[in-house]
């Protein structure tokens, strides 16, 4: 609790440079997000039928389900990120709009929040596919052995 409290003071102390290059950042790390979205759909479409296999089903509908959430969820990150973005205008239009400048900056905090904890959930689903996938894997290169 003591680091989140930490993490707002920072953000408060960030020049509307430093959000601006903050929020270019973020909207990269969502775009390759999605893109790697992309390669994991294509992969989990080519060992469709492993997956579907009975032993590891429902593992793998669970771990599918999760990835196409995460799918929709990053682009509705993006949209924030972009419209968080688009409101920099508040902390550089020399107007001095106390209350608009400190909800932005308290928006900022709490899109980092959001984003930290995005990228974790991701990065855990993430492992949870490639070490099913592994597994599918490692089967189907037993059975062509056998054969």
């Amino acid at each position: 609790m003591e680091a989140t409290k930490k993490n707002h003071r920072y953000t408060e102390w960030l020049n509307a440079e430093e959000m601006h290059d903050t929020s270019k950042r973020w909207m990269s790390e969502l775009k390759f997000t999605r893109d790697e979205q992309l390669f994991l759909n294509d992969l989990v479409k080519s060992y469709t039928l492993e997956l579907i296999d009975s032993p590891i089903f429902d593992e793998s509908k669970k771990i599918v389900d999760t990835i196409l959430y995460e799918e929709e969820k990053v682009v509705s990150l993006m949209k924030k990120v972009q419209a968080h973005e688009n409101l920099l205008e508040i902390m550089v239009n020399n107007i001095d709009e106390l209350e608009k400048e400190k909800a932005y900056t308290k928006t900022h905090w709490e899109l980092a929040t959001e984003l930290q904890q995005y990228m974790v959930d991701y990065q855990r689903i993430k492992t949870r596919l490639f070490k099913l996938l592994s597994k599918v894997m490692k089967k189907q290169k037993q059975k062509r052995l056998l054969n």
